[in-house]
């Protein structure tokens, strides 16, 4: 027996005889209705057969699927929730796209830190697995781009008590399972033809049982039963070779996939023509393919037997053609022949759609996170469109599925097609000769090109391995791409070490000596000239390397210097400036040569702005150590343009009164035009004289550091200040916000900036006097009388619902005898704190109360049982709750629920007094 096998004997399979068989095929443990089947349902076990022969008793658009599910699951007690972007990183820092509906609740939610949007809940999440790129187009079935249609319930074990934000089970394996019975029967499928796969989940610390559901050889559902951790001691062991234990949280955890649902209603040869039928046909149309009736015969006898090309389970998808070729007797290459094309118009739609989704989700192209996997997307998707011949511009297919998915952003995304487009033109035509060189190399050894070389290209330089490999047979040099080389290159990406090229960068700044600082010597100077010691070419630009330099290099929380480099030929525009181990890195968009002898110039605004808001930020510093206590240290700094922000270790909320004092102390600062000095001491004695509170920027290297005095404050510093407080012209802090428990951000504007600041706020009062039709003087005033007012509004409200609760509680009311125990029920008319309040009113008088309510658009209930009385409220009200299609809870005296049903509203009250007695005898 394996060591989840009793996980899979469900009540639900007993009661529906189901039987449990193993595969010969896959070796896979599988249920299934028919016991005479013998094979899983999945490929190669099992061919798709629902190509040609639909297996529902409807065709369905993918809205109109969305829809079907959706709907389904509502009127089976789930609330339908907004999807979420694509990009996960808006929300968690461990991953960086959606890759599956689970997502959205992880980590917060699935582990019982904070309650889900809803409980039960059902979603259609759009999502993105760059694993999949490879498969998509070949196997007829893979999408990089999906949806995942799901149904959600968390639960938590009853001994756990109020521990986590959700208690209880909603449901659970058997529910579940019955639930998806049920969606396929709606759809009218054959239940007969269903097979559940046991395959137990493991990931990311978790796992639990878990079945893949196959219908006609499509695998349409995915149920995981997220219900362990990983514990050296746990009592089972799973796949990956590690211990679990359970989980006091226990999380039912579905997908199914909305394209391969519609692909089945329609029976279409691959998913590709259900999800994007107008695009394919014109691709196809564009490019200039047509098939003949026997050319069209021979692709949907292929598409049957597709699910044998993933990527993931073949070694060699040339052979596993072959085998497909085999069997429909035909010659492997006169099939590839006629394939290949139509699965490079299939993945350019798929590709086209993940594009609409990453720029609609406002992901930026760039070398970093989302932007790196969207700009290798783009890039993978323009070679496809030039190899099959769509001359159509990409931009424009992007657009089409942009509009599909009703994004308003268009024309942005549309500009952000062109504008990659034309850079990964740039790149190209910048990386052939670096391929040349390198076939050459090869083909003098008379080896071939290996797999990291092609990656590194890609990686590096974004040149496509089709394109290598052209160009390294142009030299004699063999070129071996891989099957899955995107999904390599993704991996490599998401942590497996720096590319070779990045390694060749540290390596020549490392023979480079340390940049001549200027700017500490003469923090207003804003000119200089200096000598190019390196330039080194970058995918988007240069990194420019000088003897010595007057640009600040990004750190301490100051962002770099911008301006220019010229000489008699060029100028170039300084864009960023990094610091490594003492060489000053100057970004720029074009080459100034090197060995040039340059002039640089500074953004004398930028920089100035910068120096005020620096110098601002240590003298913010200090007034807040002088009126809020010496126990303040700085948690973090980040200066701009615009304002700049201090965060500071205070164990209270800053008072108006405090913000006001510490302005003062700091204006009073710039008003006594203090000398801002800098100084270059010894380590230990300038820890000995100032103490460690020197370090409120953080620790520098070296012996000697750089401290900066403005009156009595001296911190050690990097950075450029103004020559005198005077400089700065005026501080005015913005805002203050707690950061987190213990930490209070101070934001403030400085010079200019503090003007400009100050103007938006007079405007903003002006505004609102000119609303409330009186001075600004009297704004204060008349918003305070204003919230009063409603205040007493709202009280009297409560005061009158209390009231009617009381008078309602003392009526002549109908009572049910309960063992002894007189109890109400009626339907009121009222909202949830009426039921609350009457329910009170009865319990106080020694009555159970039993009142249900339409409140919105569902039914609502309380109980409330006296003290002594034998009665569960939290069981009655559940019960009573599931008559309405929903669920609820609560301590046995107090308790409430509800659920989307209210027609049943009237049946669950009169159904009230035999759920009392039950619950009384229990």
């Amino acid at each position: 027996m394996s060591e989840l096998e009793a996980e899979y004997r469900l009540e639900y399979f007993e009661e529906e005889g189901f039987h449990r068989k193993q595969c010969p095929v896959t070796g896979v443990h599988f249920w299934t209705r028919d016991p005479d089947r013998e094979t899983c349902g999945e490929p190669p076990a099992d061919d798709y057969t629902f190509i040609d022969n639909p297996g529902f008793d409807e065709e369905y658009t993918l809205s109109e699927m969305r829809e079907e599910f959706l709907s389904f699951f509502e009127e089976n007690g789930h609330e339908r929730i907004d999807p979420y972007p694509v990009a996960a990183n808006r929300w968690r820092d461990d991953v960086l796209l959606t890759q599956a509906s689970v997502y959205d609740f992880q980590p917060l939610v699935t582990s019982g830190q904070t309650p889900p949007p809803a409980n039960p809940l059902c979603i259609s999440q759009p999502c993105i697995r760059m694993q999949d790129i490879d498969n998509v187009g070949k196997t007829g079935r893979h999408t990089m781009a999906f949806e995942m249609m799901a149904h959600h319930a968390f639960n938590a074990r009853e001994e756990a008590g109020d521990k986590y934000a959700y208690s209880g089970e909603v449901y659970w394996k058997d529910e579940t399972v019955r639930l998806c019975d049920q969606f396929f029967e709606h759809m009218g499928a054959d239940l007969a033809e269903i097979t559940y796969i046991e395959d137990p989940w493991v990931g990311g610390g978790n796992a639990g049982p878990a079945f893949e559901v196959l219908y006609r050889g499509a695998e349409l559902a995915t149920l995981v039963f997220m219900s362990m951790e990983q514990d050296p001691d746990g009592d089972y062991e799973m796949k990956d070779g590690n211990r679990y234990s359970p989980m006091d949280t226990y999380v039912v955890d579905t997908g199914y996939g909305l394209e391969r649902w519609t692909w089945v209603s329609q029976g279409t040869p691959t998913v590709y023509e259900a999800v994007y039928p107008d695009m394919i046909v014109f691709l196809k149309e564009n490019a200039g393919i047509s098939l003949s009736d026997e050319e069209e015969d021979l692709v949907h006898r292929a598409a049957k037997l597709s699910g044998y090309l993933d990527i993931d389970e073949v070694d060699d998808l040339t052979e596993a053609r072959v085998e497909v070729a085999d069997e429909l007797g035909v010659d492997s290459e006169e099939l590839t022949e006629l394939l290949e094309p139509l699965e490079t118009i299939y993945a350019i739609a798929d590709h086209c759609r993940t594009l609409a989704y990453m720029f609609g989700d406002e992901i930026v192209p760039s070398n970093v996170g989302t932007g790196y996997l969207a700009r290798m997307v783009l890039r993978r998707t323009k070679r496809l469109v030039d190899d099959v011949g769509v001359d159509a511009p990409l931009d424009e297919l992007v657009d089409m599925q942009a509009e599909r998915l009703d994004y308003e952003n268009r024309d942005t995304i549309r500009d952000i097609v062109r504008t990659e487009e034309r850079k990964y033109r740039e790149t190209l035509e910048r990386g052939r000769r670096k391929v040349e060189n390198l076939a050459a190399e090869y083909a003098d050894r008379g080896e071939s090109i290996p797999t990291e070389e092609l990656i590194e290209l890609y990686d590096s330089h974004g040149i496509q391995p089709e394109m290598v490999r052209d160009i390294a047979e142009d030299h004699g040099a063999a070129v071996d791409v891989p099957d899955n080389f995107y999904s390599l290159v993704a991996d490599r990406h998401e942590g497996e070490g720096a590319s070779r090229e990045a390694i060749e960068r540290s390596e020549r700044i490392d023979d480079l000596p340390e940049t001549e600082k200027l700017y500490y010597d003469d923090q207003e100077r804003t000119e200089f000239e200096a000598v190019v010691l390196d330039v080194i070419e970058r995918e988007e630009g240069y990194d420019v390397v000088l003897d010595q330099t007057m640009f600040y290099p990004e750190g301490g929380g100051q962002p770099a210097d911008h301006g220019t480099l010229s000489n008699d030929d060029v100028t170039v525009a300084v864009t960023d400036v990094q610091s490594r181990d003492g060489v000053v890195l100057h970004r720029t968009d074009g080459n100034p040569g090197k060995g040039e002898f340059v002039r640089g110039q500074l953004d004398v605004e930028r920089r100035r702005r910068l120096m005020r808001h620096h110098t601002a930020t240590h003298i913010i510093g200090y007034a807040a150590r002088q009126v809020l206590g010496e126990h303040v240290r700085q948690a973090g700094a980040q200066k701009g343009t615009d304002r700049a922000r201090l965060d500071v270790a205070h164990y209270e909320r800053i008072s108006r009164e405090e913000v006001r004092r510490i302005e003062a102390v700091a204006n009073e600062i710039v008003r006594e035009n203090l000398t801002v000095k800098q100084h270059w001491p010894d380590r230990h004695e300038a820890e000995k004289e100032h103490g460690f509170d020197l370090y409120q920027g953080g620790i520098p290297p070296g012996q000697n550091i750089r401290t900066i005095t403005v009156g009595d404050d001296v911190q050690a510093c990097g950075g450029t200040h103004v020559s005198r407080t005077g400089d700065i012209g005026v501080i005015k802090i913005r805002s203050t916000e707690p950061v987190q428990d213990g930490i209070e951000r101070i934001v403030f504007a400085a010079g200019d900036a503090a003007i400009e600041a100050t103007q938006r706020t007079e405007d903003a009062l002006y505004d609102a006097a000119e609303i409330l039709d009186v001075t600004p003087e009297d704004v204060p005033e008349t918003a305070e009388r204003f919230f009063t007012e409603w205040k007493e509004r709202g009280k009297t409200i409560d005061r009158l619902k209390t009231e009617l609760a009381e008078a309602r509680a003392a009526a002549d009311e109908e009572t049910v005898d309960i063992d002894g125990t007189p109890a109400v029920i009626r339907r009121l008319d009222g909202d949830a704190d009426e039921l609350r309040a009457t329910a009170n009113a009865l319990v106080d008088e020694g009555k159970v109360a039993v009142l249900g309510a339409e409140t919105g658009e569902s039914a609502q209930f309380v109980v409330g049982v006296p003290d002594g009385v034998g009665i569960n409220a939290g069981e009655v009200v559940g019960r009573l709750a599931a008559k309405v299609g929903g669920g609820g809870g609560g301590p046995p005296d107090f308790a409430q629920g509800g659920g989307p049903n209210v027609e049943a509203l009237d049946e669950a009250i009169e159904a009230a007094p035999e759920i009392l007695r039950a619950a009384e005898s229990a």
